[in-house]
């Protein structure tokens, strides 16, 4: 018999084996892939497979609603425009509202988030121009980025406040709505034009447009740095993507701002100190007026609590409140190859729903590390490692369940002939890449036959021959499966097992024992039952001896058998030749004795077996307590 697998099962071994590793690495790296595409290759303001849904969802659970100190935002909401008269209003009553802001509220300065394309009377355009050219004052404008979709640019008004001193990248602008020419001469202007992503949400603002060779800030860039005691808000550290949007935080809502009428500033009816000191925001809420967009946290938000917004980001920003910068997009990535190499290494040794369980508590994990990291970097993904997860999900865990089908598959075909049911699970669950390849264990051999087999059958027919064949074999097999061992092969009239292989058990000498003893009661039943009818007894020989042998699947390319071979196993098959020169049935070699724990031996004296050079002492098992009987019986000087 071959002590190794043939060339040919090697080959094919070989073969399955590297087309399991290649797919498997093959799954993995496509599904890194999919992090870095969605970390570096997804196009510009592309929500990557929810990642701005998820990013909604974070900001809506970071919301906190404490009172923003530094802003005052003033509504021209309905009651105003009812007490005062529908929009638009008299440019004299904007100068006289701002003046108000100026001088009895002692505001730091006041942007208008109010575009005037129009000139109206003359002296409040005056008023405006002057409190805008001299004093604390940013005016609106709004430029337009429809990138070729209107059939002709917008051109309307004069532009004013262009500033070139900002090194950051800009947004190209297409078109603008600007003021009227009587107040293009003001220093500072800001725009209040916006890009709102592809499904309607505003999301990112242009912080920095360019428009014909020169740069204009946002109106809440434009109020910080005009009015806040520094000449310029430094980039150094630009809150900005590589197109030039600021992502909003949206961390304050619009319950968070001090929001007070348009009508008690004009009427002076709200105390002068709760404006004192700020930046004022003057816009409308209005719904007739239409200044609707969609946030985070809502479908229908004012355009001014937006614009509040970035004013209170830019202000976190002079104040260096912004979060620390992460890494987020190397996370990710770090993340996702976590997954893939989880799913090439731990994968084939989980079942298909532990694997599933996995790879969602990672995904809960991510879940939880894109919250934290997602203030800190607001330009990673948030769902890559998701994407890889999932792709893990629908193509690992399948192809690992395939492998482990065809593998349960095959160990079952090979070992139901002769493994014991729960030895086979035991396999199935194990994390041997192939738990059948010839390995060096250690084991208990017992070899097993009936005595005077040819006496037994010579009177019989031949077909109670095969009856007393079959019910001996089964005397001696059911005793070996019951007991976890492996069936080696049948012998005619005995058979041949082994415990300690496939896999290791730690009792294995005992349970071959327990099996032996049990053997010899089921072959005394039949015994007694066949001498009833007037047959001859039957006797079963057993040879028992533990120690190193090299169990696996062994053969040729046309046949092969999971056996094991060593020198314990034939001093196991001289022990049971032995055994006809006593009258026990069961004789036991000195490594079984070394290994056994709950049983009981007699020695039997030394004797010389055959092709061994020195005497070994033989045992049979008793009744008794573990150990070994004092008093040896008398050595025997015959050889076997």
């Amino acid at each position: 018999m071959a002590l190794f697998p043939s060339p040919v099962r090697l080959r094919a071994w070989a073969g399955t084996v590297t087309r399991s590793v290649v797919l498997r690495w093959l799954i993995a790296a496509l599904a890194v892939s999919l992090t870095v595409w969605a970390e570096w290759g997804v196009p510009e303001q592309v929500s990557f497979f929810g990642n701005e849904t998820v990013r909604d969802a974070f900001v809506r659970a970071r919301t906190t609603a404490a009172p923003e100190p530094r802003i005052l935002v003033v509504d021209i909401d309905e009651a105003t425009l009812k007490a005062l008269g529908p929009w638009p209003w008299p440019h004299a009553r904007l100068a006289d509202l701002v003046e108000i802001l100026i001088t009895r509220y002692q505001a730091r300065g006041v942007a208008l988030d109010i575009v005037l394309p129009q000139a109206a009377d003359a002296l409040g355009d005056t008023r405006l121009g002057l409190l805008a050219t001299h004093g604390p004052l940013v005016l609106a404008q709004a430029f337009d980025y429809d990138r070729g979709l209107r059939p002709e640019a917008l051109r309307t008004g004069v532009l004013g406040g262009a500033t070139d001193i900002y090194p950051g990248p800009a947004v190209q602008a297409s078109g603008y709505l600007a003021n009227h020419a009587g107040l293009a001469q003001a220093p500072h202007v800001g725009n209040i034009g916006f890009i709102p992503d592809r499904d309607g949400v505003l999301r990112r603002v242009p912080l920095l447009t360019r428009f014909n060779g020169h740069t204009w800030p946002a109106l809440g860039l434009a109020l910080v740095n005009c009015c806040t005691g520094k000449p310029t808000l430094a980039l150094d550290r630009p809150p900005l993507e590589d197109s030039g949007l600021m992502r909003i935080s949206y961390r304050r809502d619009w319950s968070a701002f001090t929001v007070v009428s348009a009508a008690d500033i004009l009427s002076g009816s709200i105390d002068p100190a709760s404006a004192s000191g700020r930046l004022v925001l003057v816009g409308s809420s209005s719904m007739s007026l239409t200044d609707r967009v969609a946030t985070p946290h809502d479908a229908s938000r004012p355009g001014l609590g937006v614009q509040a917004a970035i004013l209170s980001d830019l202000l976190d920003r002079q104040a260096g409140a912004l979060p620390a910068r992460w890494p987020g997009r190397p996370l990710a990535l770090g993340f996702a190859l976590a997954s893939a190499l989880l799913a090439l290494f731990a994968f084939p040794r989980l079942a298909a729903l532990a694997s599933m369980g996995l790879l969602v508590g990672l995904s809960l994990l991510w879940v939880g590390a894109a919250y934290l990291t997602a203030p800190h970097d607001p330009l990673f993904c948030t769902t890559g490692p998701l994407v890889t997860n999932l792709f893990l999900l629908m193509a690992a865990v399948p192809y690992q369940w395939q492998l482990a089908q065809r593998r349960s598959r095959h160990l079952l075909d090979t070992l139901r002939q002769y493994v014991a049911p729960a030895v086979v699970q035991e396999l199935l669950q194990s994390d041997l890449r192939d738990p059948l390849a010839p390995r060096l264990l250690d084991v208990t051999t017992l070899i097993a036959d009936m005595e005077g087999y040819t006496t037994q059958v010579e009177t019989l027919s031949v077909q109670d021959a095969a009856v007393l064949t079959r019910e001996f074999l089964d005397c001696l097999t059911e005793p070996v499966i019951e007991r976890g061992g492996t069936l080696d092969k049948y012998t005619g009239d005995g058979l041949v097992a082994f415990w300690g292989a496939p896999l290791p058990v730690e009792q294995h000498a005992d349970l071959a024992l327990d099996a032996a003893r049990a053997i010899v009661a089921h072959v005394r039943r039949l015994s007694g039952a066949r001498e009833a009818l007037g047959y001859p007894r039957l006797r079963v020989r057993i040879g028992i001896e533990s120690g190193p042998a090299m169990a696996g699947d062994f053969g040729t390319s046309f046949r092969s058998i999971y056996t094991a071979v060593g020198d314990s196993v034939n001093t196991a098959s001289r022990l049971e030749q032995a055994a006809r020169e006593f009258e026990h049935d069961v004789i036991v070699g000195a490594g079984t004795v070394e290994r056994a724990r709950r049983h009981r031996f007699l020695p039997l004296g030394e004797r010389r077996l055959r092709g061994k050079a020195a005497p070994a002492v033989l045992y049979t098992v008793i009744d008794g307590a573990p150990g070994i009987e004092a008093a040896p019986a008398a050595p025997m000087e015959r050889s076997a």
